[in-house]
């Protein structure tokens, strides 16, 4: 009999089973297939974006500063779409543009959300000074136009890629900081919050375990739009010189550097302006599927 008592105390005590990565990723799928197809068609440009700035060595047919023709040569065989002002294979350009735009838009947005949201939650759960002084700090920021401001920093600090990601990165973080204070507002005057410090929990726990969790939807929306924000910024600034400095491919220098082409009804200069579109259309019914998903609205 005590065995059976023992043997049955054992089974109700028994911890559920843990949830196998294998059952995350199915879930993940069939998730994915319920999507609308404008959700579809934005992660498969997405992916071969990535793809494409990932692999641009392998697939790009010559080098990204190389001179392989004469300036402009046109659509054909040797030049799938044609070469540049300096002679230089579009297609290769456009591939490592892809490389070079993204990959550093990619980079200064996840800068801006660490600057901004981490300053957010923190103006948020101290509140009180330290909330005043960030508030008014981001609000002097956010008064000069963000282009006007780049242009007047890179002017001054110069136009190298690192300085390029801070000066777009502190920029940026001024938006990222208002979204992530005001959506921890919400959360910080919840029971569980108080509770958590009732306990003596410390700042780094509650942020961690308690307010982030809770505000990740609307981050993550935000990235996406930031990211596209981001990168046509960048696009700008390399169209106006102050970007992406030459021979490096970007596709902001490509729409200049190829502009003399429209007057003659050739469409090259508009496709690096495509591939921009295209991807800010992409990454948008991505974010405007995840917002309908996480808001649970039908």
């Amino acid at each position: 009999m005590t065995q059976q008592i023992s043997t049955i105390g054992e089974s109700t005590d028994a911890a559920p089973p843990p949830v196998h990565k294998t059952s995350r990723f199915k879930t993940a799928m069939r998730e994915l297939k319920k999507a609308p197809l404008s959700a579809k068609f934005g992660l498969l440009i997405i992916i071969l974006y990535v793809i494409a700035a990932l692999f641009a060595p392998a697939l790009a047919p010559f080098g990204e500063s190389e001179i392989v023709g004469t300036e402009y040569e046109p659509w054909g065989e040797q030049f799938l779409l044609g070469t540049d002002n300096l002679g230089r294979d579009m297609l290769s350009r456009l591939l490592y543009g892809a490389r070079n735009t993204v990959g550093i838009a990619f980079v200064t947005t996840l800068f801006a959300f660490l600057i901004g949201g981490v300053a957010g939650i923190f103006a948020a759960i101290l509140g009180g000074w330290m909330d005043m002084v960030l508030s008014r700090t981001i609000d002097v920021l956010m008064a000069i136009p963000q282009l006007i401001f780049a242009l007047l920093l890179l002017t001054i600090f110069g136009t190298s890629i690192p300085v390029l990601i801070a000066i777009i990165a502190v920029l940026d973080s001024t938006r990222v900081f208002r979204l992530a204070r005001s959506v921890s507002l919400n959360v910080v005057v919840m029971d569980y919050v108080e509770v958590a410090r009732l306990r003596g929990e410390r700042l780094g726990w509650i942020t961690l375990k308690e307010v982030l969790p809770n505000i990740m939807p609307p981050l993550v929306a935000e990235f996406g739009l930031r990211f596209c924000f981001v990168f046509l910024l960048i696009s700008g600034l390399s169209f106006l010189g102050l970007g992406l400095q030459p021979p490096t491919a970007d596709w902001g220098s490509m729409v200049r550097d190829n502009a003399t082409l429209i007057t003659y009804g050739d469409i090259t200069p508009l496709l690096p302006a495509a591939a921009i579109a295209l991807l800010t259309i992409g990454t948008n019914f991505v974010v405007d599927w995840f917002l309908h998903k996480t808001s649970g609205l039908k």
